[in-house]
């Protein structure tokens, strides 16, 4: 079962790579416009975590408590399981209201469009059911925090290689 979740693992996170490869660019050069702000729900407090305690955090970056601390110059990274997420989107609202630009990663879902047209770029998780079959045809091994750790790290990456040619 591990080869078979390895395998599948991996084959989603190439279907990221290349199915959001120019969103990870516009992502990318959107927040390095900024202080970066993040929120995340659920699981995805892992992105959290480890962008501000892991071996190596993000630097500058914040946790998001709320939108009177923020300006327009200010940039966020929201990371939610799926588009339909209430607690996401609320902060969303906030963040239109406040002109204040974000990128949203998520699993885009049908009705979760609002999320997806408030943002200003979406990186989707392509991650809408478990990857493994079991034997009565339900799926479960759904690794949403991993997916989203990709995706982080593939931002935190493009987002210091755009702020190192600025620095030449």
């Amino acid at each position: 079962m591990l080869k078979m979740f390895t395998t599948q693992v991996s084959g989603l996170l190439k279907r990221i790579e290349e199915k959001e490869e120019y969103a990870f660019e516009d992502g990318a050069r959107l927040l390095a416009q900024g202080p970066i702000y993040i929120f995340a729900t659920k699981e995805m407090k892992a992105v959290e975590y480890e962008a501000l305690e892991g071996a190596e955090p993000f630097k500058d970056m914040k946790v998001f408590n709320g939108t009177k601390e923020l300006t327009d110059a200010d940039r966020m990274l929201i990371f939610t399981r799926y588009s339909t997420d209430e607690t996401a989107l609320e902060v969303a609202r906030q963040l239109q209201e406040k002109a204040i630009p974000f990128v949203a990663v998520t699993t885009s879902v049908p009705e979760g469009e609002e999320l997806l047209e408030l943002a200003d770029v979406v990186i989707d998780l392509r991650l809408t059911k478990g990857l493994l079959p079991d034997d009565e045809g339900n799926r479960y091994g759904y690794p949403s925090s991993m997916a989203a750790l990709f995706v982080y790290y593939g931002l935190k990456f493009t987002i210091e290689e755009i702020l190192a040619e600025y620095e030449e």
